[in-house]
């Protein structure tokens, strides 16, 4: 192999030699694809040819192949994947085929974290009885994946209480650089969730995929991409004491948002980054798909080092990192300043207290300005009955999330917070629901050795269990206050330290809810509002954040008591003992044995061998939706309305009807999922702005749920289509609202833009993304259920970025043309949209005996 060499033993790409002089030229994210593609036998296609070309003019068109060294998921979109993967099996042996062709060939982790919901909270034992009712919820869908740990090789599921999959990601299962079969390398990636850059603060390279296309990679086919365009933030100074990582991080979200970075990605250089430490980089990496890139990457340096020993990782192990990445030329320098495609610049002096919202994660506001925002929202605050919740009122108030809470600094923060209010006798008022959901089982350890445990408990912030909980909208119930105050039409907000905001997230009954820091949290949950300056007004009689706010000197004394390395490797040993886990049954068979009556696990119609469609079509629209329509909106993940299409249909079947489960646990069931399509209270179809969510008008002026209307279109032989405004399916990586868009019928969407991983799962399910012309949008065209649209959608005539002619027919006999653009980067995408999607593209290969590394025959 070409630029092979040796290294404490173990053969290496020698990228000095492969790169010559242009390796410091090279953004370290380049490097590393540089490396991937050598080891991977892609230099025979060009591929080093291309990576160093694209110095020339800091863009490229041309093609590389990334094959990850590892894949990691989460319990919801894990559950889903394993159902195609059982379904494709099926379909294989109904074929004749042997069932295990069709097995991982890297390895794959999988977190059990997006399940747990917060029915209990600020009581003793809340954390055991919320952890009862995950498993009493979820135990079909956990069996099934414990089938598949029996049924797959490489398979490897992380339990419930193991913690969110990021966090564990970056205490336990990442290594910077790995040694196998003679090889060291550095560790690479992909997660089926938007936020796997976090693992980018440490100088893993990694990023979010639609569970559709990491299918694929289970067996072997690579991810195609473009040599990414690769924007540099360049940052100086350093934060103000006061100052957190969760305010730097809505700083960087605000400031990107600004550019356009769809399938970009942001590297951070400069001076200014030798000043934080691995924690407050991940914080700002897991941001990722709020600034709408495909990484947020920091390079190693001494800060990954020293997280590395303070998460217990091996003083032999931290050595090789760093002899690896300096003799690799994979060492961060500050003065270096290598090409980018553009280049920001941010002075850390200049980041102020912060939050973001009301509704979405990118409009970063002073921590004192959220009044005035929920005031733009709905006007001046209505007065309240003596003793209700009040307008602007703290319904939730949650320190959650992977995005600050694997950061022991800002949980520390806030315990400190915690620990002011409770000597000067403070508790949030009654209305307020409060929780503490760590992104690990390691923090109760460090709260609990330095007694701040028991000062958040003091306050209402116990911990409830190890998950996403709230961030995910696992919020459970809102206090009977908050009921009634939304009955009443006074505005109840959440108060968060996630990572989205978005109308309907956290709560399908809450709008507007800001994100925040963990400190900030607890603040404002003590003062119960959002309507007041929380930086200088009082939080309670005579007392201001600035007597409950620490300094830098406190928090760094605070955390030299608290941790200790050797609490990472036991916390979750014990976690992953779990009896509750153990003594769960599954079936040892290598085909799943599919239960007719499961609500929670059906065969899916969508995974299965290729089938002739239509290329030239004649299409109706059954939805026009405006912009910021995110994959919340598509596909939601919370809790199932008794209700709904979807509740109606589960009790039906026989399932409770007062605790149906939330839609992120039903994505098994491909029948509840679709009827819970586009549900979101703030989604308005333009056909018809004044109809229910989740529903379409038809050419004859009838009003149907979606699922209804799709499969009278069908019927008639009538494809359908979606049109849609600016960021299309932004949010997260959620592969269901591409695979419902599917069984609707759907073969393209129109929109103004679309997001990186909803592009690319809309390509999975063979729908073919169009970018809409410059200046026509969704209002501008002002489609009726009567128009159509005709597209020629032939994979001969497509090809990444070419036109395609759209012609409009109107129910009036006026036409229209007007050329969209395919919004496809890879010619494997083209592939793709031919077989119909990526699942029928796997089989096909399967049987053709295309290689598929791994499977048996």
């Amino acid at each position: 192999m070409q630029f092979a060499a040796t290294h404490d033993g173990y053969r290496i790409i020698d990228l000095p030699a492969a790169a010559g002089p242009a390796l410091p030229r090279l953004p370290h994210v380049h490097r590393l694809l540089l490396e991937n593609v050598l080891r991977s036998g892609g230099d025979a296609k060009g591929g080093r040819a291309a990576i160093l070309s694209w110095l020339d003019h800091g863009r490229s068109t041309a093609e590389i192949a990334f094959l990850p060294g590892r894949v990691l998921m989460h319990d919801t979109t894990c559950g889903p994947a394993l159902v195609d993967i059982a379904a494709m099996r099926s379909a294989l042996a109904e074929a004749g085929h042997d069932p295990a062709l069709l097995n991982p060939v890297l390895p794959v982790d999988v977190s059990t974290d997006h399940s747990l919901a917060v029915d209990t909270w600020a009581a003793p034992g809340a954390m055991a009885r919320n952890i009862e009712n995950e498993y009493r919820r979820n135990a079909e869908r956990y069996r099934f994946m414990k089938w598949a740990t029996n049924a797959l090789s490489n398979f490897r599921v992380h339990p419930p209480g193991t913690g969110i999959m990021h966090t564990l990601n970056l205490e336990r299962l990442a290594t910077v650089v790995t040694t196998r079969d003679g090889w060291m390398m550095p560790d690479t990636l992909i997660g089926t969730d938007s936020h796997t850059p976090m693992i980018n603060g440490i100088g893993v390279l990694a990023w979010g995929v639609g569970g559709i296309e990491a299918e694929s990679v289970f067996f072997g086919m690579p991810v195609m991409l473009r040599v990414p365009d690769v924007v540099g933030v360049r940052l100086t100074g350093r934060l103000p004491d006061g100052v957190t990582a969760t305010d730097l991080a809505l700083t960087v979200t605000e400031r990107l948002r600004r550019v356009d970075l769809a399938d970009r990605f942001v590297e951070f250089f400069g001076p200014g980054v030798a000043t934080l430490s691995a924690g407050d980089r991940a914080v700002i990496a897991n941001m990722t798909p709020e600034f709408g890139a495909n990484s947020g990457f920091f390079p190693v340096d001494g800060a990954t080092i020293a997280y590395l020993r303070q998460t217990g990782r091996s003083a032999d192990h931290c050595a090789l990192v760093e002899g690896y990445c300096r003799r690799q030329g994979l060492w961060f320098d500050p003065g270096e300043t290598p090409v980018f495609t553009d280049t920001l610049d941010l002075d850390l002096a200049q980041v102020q207290v912060s939050v973001a919202g009301p509704r979405r994660p990118q409009d970063r506001i002073a921590a004192s300005a959220t009044a005035q925002a929920t005031h733009v929202l709905r006007g001046a605050p209505r007065p309240a009955p003596r003793g209700e919740a009040p307008d602007g009122a703290v319904a939730i108030a949650a320190i959650t999330s992977c995005t600050n809470t694997s950061d022991p600094r800002l949980l520390v923060a806030a315990g400190l917070v915690a620990r002011k209010a409770r000597a000067l006798g403070l508790r949030p008022p009654a209305h307020v629901k409060t929780s503490l959901a760590p992104g690990s089982p390691t923090a109760e350890r460090y709260l609990r050795r330095t007694g701040l445990l028991e000062d958040l408990e003091a306050v209402g912030f116990g911990i409830v269990g190890y998950g996403c909980t709230t961030c995910i909208g696992n919020s459970g119930p809102l206090p009977d206050s908050a009921v009634r105050a939304q009955a009443d039409g006074r505005l109840q907000v959440a108060v968060l330290s996630g990572n989205r905001n978005f109308p309907g997230r956290v709560h399908p009954q809450l709008e507007a809810g800001f994100l925040a820091s963990p400190p900030l949290v607890v603040a404002f949950a003590l003062a119960g509002d959002v309507e007041r300056d929380i930086l200088h007004d009082d939080i309670a009689p005579g007392v201001r954040l600035s007597d409950l706010w620490p300094t830098g000197a406190d928090i760094d004394a605070a955390l030299a008591l608290a941790q200790d390395s050797a609490d990472y490797a036991a916390a979750y040993d014990q976690a992953e003992a779990s009896r509750l886990w153990r003594d769960l049954d599954a079936p040892a068979t290598p085909l799943f044995p599919w239960d007719p009556a499961s609500t929670y696990i059906r065969r899916p119609p969508f995974a299965a061998f290729p089938a002739p469609r239509d290329t030239r079509i004649s299409a109706a629209p059954i939805l026009v939706l405006g912009d910021d329509i995110t994959t919340d909106h598509i596909s939601p993940a919370g809790a199932i309305p008794k209700g709904g299409e979807a509740g109606r249909y589960l009790i039906e079947r026989g399932d409770p009807e007062n605790d149906l489960n939330v839609f992120s646990s039903r994505r098994g069931n491909w029948e509840a999922m679709l009827r819970g399509l586009f549900t979101n209270r703030s989604v308005r179809n333009l056909l018809a702005p004044e109809i229910p969510p989740g529903s379409t008008v038809l050419p004859d002026g009838a009003v149907l749920p979606l699922w209804q209307a799709a499969d009278l279109y069908r019927a008639q032989g009538v494809p359908v289509v979606i049109v849609a405004g600016e960021r299309y399916g932004m949010g997260s990586s959620r592969d269901w609202a591409a695979k419902g868009a599917a069984l609707l019928g759907t073969r393209a969407v129109l929109a103004v833009g679309f997001e990186r991983i909803h592009r690319s799962n809309l390509i999975g399910m063979g729908i073919l993304p169009l970018r809409l012309p410059d200046g026509v949008t969704p209002q501008s065209l002002a489609l009726t259920a009567r128009d159509r649209i005709e597209l020629d959608l032939d994979p001969a005539r497509l090809s990444p970025r070419a036109p395609v002619r759209v012609t409009l027919r109107r129910a009036s006999g006026a036409v229209q043309t007007m050329d969209a653009a395919a919004a496809i980067e890879t010619s494997l995408e083209v592939e793709t949209l031919a077989q119909g999607g990526l699942m029928p593209l796997i089989l096909d290969r399967v049987t053709q005996g295309a290689d598929v590394p791994g499977g048996k025959s």
